[in-house]
């Protein structure tokens, strides 16, 4: 167990809570239990010093005294601090992913044969390829680019046209944007756009675009 602290700032007042690390990152994406997450249960101007949060401040910014209530919005609003060791070992483990990714997915332009994870590690070290914490399908397209500045790379894809009604297209847009060719808006709001998307990625990519629209988004493979 990784203990650390989750804060908030709110009406110029500063509110903390001890947390279990990993609990506290799935209480975020709703898949833990605020109980379980706390480690002390009191709220805290300054954790660090044994400072308590006053009854009435919480009673007036967070409209009850309810530590796990309020606990929880500090958590899932707030930020949870990432000790050193935890980020390094995220980036490791991203690295390893997004490395893997490439080499499941692409092949040497020159050859048609795969990568090693070697090439593939160096290729992205000599680019002074940045991978931050987003998912690797966020991120995976920019990487791609900047390794063709380094190594003939090719990579497997599908090109799709898809006709997402307006009633999507505000939280379908987000997806699209690592992919996109080319977009059409219609004059009643319906988005038409063509992507390009890495056969890697494919089954993701709908899983999440029918999750978004319930199936009601139109997608056709082009050639």
């Amino acid at each position: 167990m990784i203990s650390t602290i989750a804060r908030i700032k709110k009406q110029n007042k500063h509110f903390e809570v001890l947390v279990d690390l990993d609990k506290a990152l799935k209480l975020k994406d709703g898949n833990a239990n605020v109980q379980e997450t706390l480690l002390i249960d009191a709220i805290f101007t300054d954790h660090k010093k044994g400072l308590k949060a006053a009854k009435s401040d919480l009673e007036k910014i967070f409209g009850t005294d309810n530590i796990y209530d309020i606990a929880s919005k500090i958590i899932k609003e707030g930020e949870v601090q990432l000790p050193t060791e935890y980020k390094s070992k995220e980036r490791e483990d991203k690295f390893k992913q997004v490395v893997d990714f490439i080499v499941r997915s692409t092949q040497d332009a020159r050859t048609s044969r795969p990568f090693t994870a070697q090439q593939v590690s160096n290729a992205i070290h000599e680019a002074g390829i940045v991978i931050d914490n987003r998912p690797v399908n966020a991120q995976i397209m920019m990487i791609i680019q900047k390794l063709r500045e380094i190594i003939p790379l090719k990579t497997e894809s599908k090109r799709l046209n898809l006709k997402i009604p307006p009633e999507y297209t505000g939280m379908a847009y987000g997806l699209l944007q690592d992919f996109k060719e080319k977009e059409e808006w219609m004059n009643d709001g319906t988005l038409v756009c063509i992507i390009n998307v890495p056969s890697g990625l494919i089954m993701d990519f709908y899983d999440k675009i029918n999750s978004i629209s319930h199936g009601n988004i139109i997608v056709e493979e082009l050639k």
